[in-house]
């Protein structure tokens, strides 16, 4: 009996940040001033309110359950990449098993042409807003023109009354060549990097968070540079194999989607949280169970047929001790 309360109680100290790329979480509107008729009920994919609903209910679940069984609770705070709008988010929250969970969100428009977006859900027990905004993601290619991608999403609060500052990231793609590319991932990580440096101005020795889908890996020069720059701790460097990572294109596995955190949380001061554990959340409903994509995240579409999956990546997350 001693042995169950004080296990029930060290799982309490244990608190889950993650990131989960959604796939493409559209409503089944149109919206006007965005690229997003393909997910209209007549659209090319055919995105029909039942399929948002069964959408929806699988991505609740699967965030309810990243860390369960290390912390014996949801996330406390969940980075989300490529949901449509506010209202996406509110059907989020309020669907399966996060419905009976007391989830805030933090979340602005951005001026993204496909209208996607990055948020912060949070568990309101846990977490406390200070201050947020958009930080402006300003790329320009060689004519000139301005690349209209993702905000980064800066969240500054206080985790079980421990402040750390916060960013959600969904970087540009490579779409158009990695090399070709690469340069906006540079320009990405360096405007954190300045914002970083503002923050200390004010702050000694801040505690950092920053996720996301990056669009490079543990090692692209992109990731290199912010790490170096601000002396990050990248805990999903060891998880990368050749036979594992958050997303697979053409049999090849990525890690686009990180969680690195500042040397901060290394420090073991009563009120303060420690590094625990990091993972990618690759849990067998979450892959496709057969056929030559086996093992492969269970997608919602594959070009324009519709899966009825989860999402073309796995979340990944850390584990904080609160001291």
């Amino acid at each position: 009996m001693l042995f169950s309360f004080l296990k029930r109680n060290k799982l309490k100290n244990i608190h889950t940040i993650a990131f989960y790329n959604l796939e493409n979480l559209f409503d089944i509107g149109d919206d006007p001033n965005t690229l997003d008729k393909d997910f209209t009920p007549k659209g090319k994919k055919k995105w029909t309110k039942r399929r948002y609903k069964k959408k929806l209910l699988k991505l609740a679940n699967t965030i309810s359950g990243i860390g369960l069984k290390n912390s014996n609770r949801p996330p406390v705070l969940v980075g989300i990449a490529e949901v449509e709008n506010e209202k996406v988010i509110k059907d989020l929250i309020s669907s399966g098993a996060l419905k009976n969970e007391d989830y805030g969100y933090v979340h602005y428009n951005s001026p993204d042409e496909r209208g996607i977006d990055t948020a912060l859900l949070y568990l309101k027990s846990n977490f406390n807003i200070l201050y947020s905004t958009p930080i402006p993601l300003l790329i320009y290619n060689p004519e000139g023109e301005r690349d209209t991608t993702r905000d980064i999403l800066y969240v500054h609060g206080l985790l079980n009354g421990e402040e750390i500052h916060v960013f959600v990231n969904h970087w540009p793609s490579r779409r158009d060549g990695e090399l070709d590319t690469e340069y906006k991932r540079i320009k990405a990580a360096g405007i954190i990097s300045d914002y970083m440096s503002q923050i200390e101005k004010n702050y000694s020795n801040p505690n950092y968070v920053v996720m996301g889908d990056f669009n490079d890996g543990p090692d692209a020069q992109s990731i290199r540079n912010l790490v170096e720059s601000k002396s990050l701790y990248n805990p999903m460097e060891k998880l990368w194999t050749p036979e594992r990572g958050s997303a697979n294109y053409r049999r090849s596995w990525s890690l686009f989607d990180q969680i690195l955190v500042s040397h901060s949380f290394f420090n073991y001061a009563a009120g303060t949280h420690s590094f625990a554990y990091a993972n990618i959340f690759d849990d067998h409903q979450l892959k496709e169970w057969g056929g030559k994509y086996a093992g492969n995240p269970f997608r919602t579409y594959v070009g324009q047929k519709y899966k009825g999956g989860y999402s073309d990546h796995f979340p990944v997350y850390i584990q904080l001790k609160f001291n």
